[in-house]
């Protein structure tokens, strides 16, 4: 039995001791992304954007972690018992984070983004400061646009209640009605900001050719408050919502077909129980007391905001072409050999091993590899996992077209990749209708590995050829994720690669075992354990030992207790995390060897490295696990030995200028405060800039 570090601290949290609570750790990377919305050096289109992708993040967040924590509590206190923590604390350190947080994005958004924007000639305008031409184009706009999707309604106090729909924001009005001839009646109502069909920014008529006026959807709906509840005397209006929990609860996840299952449950996702209740923070008190009253709100769920909510639906923001209020442009990069179509791409991966990273490279290698397969007279089988693809995906177009040309494809499709859910259903439901062998999600697991496999017919015998990421088969997300991909005709990991494609088709793990792959289900667990263990082993003799590991979340217990073992036996460990990291680092006799760091800049860090010094004949590995419980434990994931010494010199170059970073790189450590690391190079190092020119560089050379 692995041993437990169990104790109650001062808050009430019952946590592993030396380890951060892994929500908390969370809304500290989330804080990093903020700090990038305050950084006055990006860009300040950039900024907005990343005042969105906070905002994003956050909701979901509450729709499925805080919602869980609630759910525990209306379970009593028998139940939380076994949880080994205190739900309710939990919840209490969340909202003190997070409202912190939202007060320092308003004052931001408010003193700081409004003013810069009104500096480059852009103007978020309220109704109040509109011109005369304005104010005509609002009222003709709302009801030529907006008349039909506005929906006014009265609150009566158990009487009416609204439903409120998943993440839509509202306008709660404060009404007074007169009675008789003297006596007024205050009421409420209610009003739907329809962002859900019409863009939340309108670009307003401007008399000067060269300033760009705006207004939010929300005003053009304040402005027209008097037309919806007509014979009363509007008092005052506030935004608010709801985030209602979005997790799937499959009554019985081992019996029955999981995809009806998952279809079924889909349905109760947008009127599952409220887990967030935002308000703009200027109502009064009585007035929200009645909506929590009116709504049923929890009070382990109130948050309040500013003005505007939602503001995830910044990343529509017009930018009316200003270029220069934008990170400059670096456009992916062509990888010549592998994208010219006049060239057979698997001759060209016949001959080595070839490496990308996105988005510095182009991805239209990828969608080649698909292409030439659906046309190559030679390949006879094509398979591949769906997690999540592209809306308009040539990759599923080239898999129909292999079909259509006499192909076998087999596609396993995860259904349960979380808010995919119905998108993979349908993919799914499209592939069986032009004939490919679609394989659904194993209930007790969920497939994450994001790999391909082509056989053709060579020389009166077959070859493999295998295309290998720590991403998905995403043309969108390949321009905004880092990732890692490799093309490979080795033996060693295609006869493996096949052996997971077997499984996932017969669900059957037996007489499959692997010596090169670390597979999630089989081997990736104690793989990485007997990897560390060898460090441990070297440093306990006087060798150099080093552990240098990237990777987007790091919680698993069983491994930090592993990497802090390492760390006491004197095994240098440096990491580098994106995203929540339970490990604290660089504590006395338990992780004084271990620093870690986290970048957050205009590409969402996404690929996943481990490297092991091995007594100086190193050995690489790219991943699609994060070193989490739900990867080593409940999924199958891939990692996959990089053999070849050039591209082993590539990654340790890229893992290398990472670890130099002091412009976006953060230290992580007890006190998450996102710290950004100073080096001893006097000059700026940008890890994702510099990537860029590597990448370029090495094309060049070719």
């Amino acid at each position: 039995m692995r041993k437990r570090f169990l104790r109650s601290d001062r808050n009430g949290f019952m946590e592993q001791q030396n380890l951060q609570q892994r929500d908390i750790s969370w809304l500290s990377f989330n804080a990093r992304v903020l700090q990038e919305a305050k950084d006055k050096t990006n860009p300040l289109l950039e900024r907005i954007k990343f005042i969105a992708i906070y905002s994003s993040n956050l909701e979901e967040f509450f729709r499925v972690r805080v919602a869980q924590h609630q759910a525990f509590i209306r379970l009593g206190k028998k139940v939380q018992k076994d949880l080994q923590y205190d739900p309710k604390s939990t919840l209490d350190a969340i909202f003190e984070i997070v409202n912190k947080q939202q007060k320092e994005l308003s004052l931001l958004f408010e003193s700081q983004i409004i003013t810069n924007l009104k500096k480059n000639n852009i103007n978020v305008l309220r109704r109040l400061a509109l011109s005369d031409v304005q104010f005509k184009f609002i009222e003709q706009f709302f009801q030529q646009n907006m008349l039909p999707y506005v929906q006014p309604v009265l609150l009566v106090k158990n009487k009416i209640r609204p439903f409120m729909a998943n993440g839509e924001i509202y306008l709660a009005v404060r009404l007074r009605s007169k009675v008789g001839n003297f006596k007024t009646v205050e009421e409420y109502g209610l009003l739907n900001i329809p962002s859900d069909h019409l863009p939340r920014f309108i670009i307003l008529p401007s008399e000067n050719p060269e300033q760009h006026d705006i207004i939010m959807l929300d005003d053009i709906v304040r402005h027209h408050v008097s037309w919806l509840f007509h014979g009363y005397e509007i008092v005052e209006s506030f935004s608010i919502k709801l985030s209602r929990d979005a997790e799937l609860y499959l009554d019985d996840e081992h019996k029955g077909d999981l995809v009806d299952q998952i279809k079924q449950s889909l349905n109760k996702r947008n009127v599952g129980k409220a887990s967030r209740f935002v308000y703009d923070r200027k109502m009064p008190l009585r007035m929200l007391r009645f909506l929590v009253a009116m709504f049923e709100i929890e009070k382990t769920g109130m948050l309040p905001e500013g003005r505007y909510l939602n503001k995830a639906d910044f990343f529509k923001f017009p930018d009316f072409g200003k270029l220069e209020l934008k990170f400059p442009p670096q456009q992916p990069l062509r990888f010549e050999l592998l994208e010219n179509k006049q060239h057979n791409i698997f001759d060209t991966i016949a001959e080595k091993d070839y490496f990308l990273y996105y988005p510095y490279h182009s991805y239209k290698s990828v969608v080649q590899f698909f292409e030439q397969a659906a046309k190559d007279e030679q390949v006879t089988h094509i398979k591949v996992v769906q997690y999540r693809v592209a809306k308009k995906s040539k990759v599923i177009k080239s898999l129909i077209d292999a079909v259509n040309n006499g192909k076998k494809v087999s596609v396993f499709v995860e259904v349960k990749a979380r808010f995919d859910e119905a998108a993979n259903l349908q993919w799914g439901e499209m592939l069986e209708q032009s004939g490919v062998e679609v394989h659904y999600s194993m209930p007790e697991i969920k497939v994450h590995s994001k790999m391909a496999l082509i056989r053709r017919t060579e020389n009166e015998t077959t070859k493999d050829y295998a295309y290998l990421s720590t991403g998905n088969f995403n043309e969108d997300t390949a321009k905004t994720y880092t990732d890692f991909g490799l093309f490979t005709a080795d033996t060693r990991i295609t006869t493996e690669i096949a052996k997971v494609f077997r499984f996932l088709e017969t669900g059957k793990k037996k007489d499959i075992s692997f010596q090169h792959l670390l597979v999630g289900k089989f081997n990736l667990r104690s793989g990485l354990e007997q990897l560390i263990d060898h460090e441990i082993k070297l440093a306990k003799e006087g060798k150099p030992a080093l552990i240098q590991l990237k990777m987007n979340s790091l919680q698993d217990h069983e491994m930090i207790e592993k990497l802090y073992q390492a760390s006491r036996a004197g095994v240098k460990i440096q990491i580098i995390v994106r995203g929540l990291c339970s490990l604290i680092p660089q504590k006395r006799k338990i992780s004084e060897n271990i620093e870690i760091i986290s970048i957050v800049d205009r590409y969402l860090e996404h690929a996943r490295l481990f490297i092991f010094n091995n007594d100086g004949q190193r050995k690489y590995y790219i991943s699609s696990a994060d070193w989490m419980l739900r990867n080593l434990s409940y999924r199958v994931e891939t990692t996959i030995p990089i053999y070849d010494e050039t591209i082993q010199q590539q990654l340790q170059s890229f893992y290398d200028i990472q670890w130099q970073d002091n412009t976006k790189a953060r230290i992580i450590d007890k006190d998450m405060e996102n710290v950004i690391r100073k080096t001893d190079n006097p000059e700026k190092v940008n890890a994702q800039n510099l990537a860029y020119e590597m990448v370029k560089k090495s094309l060049e050379q070719l």
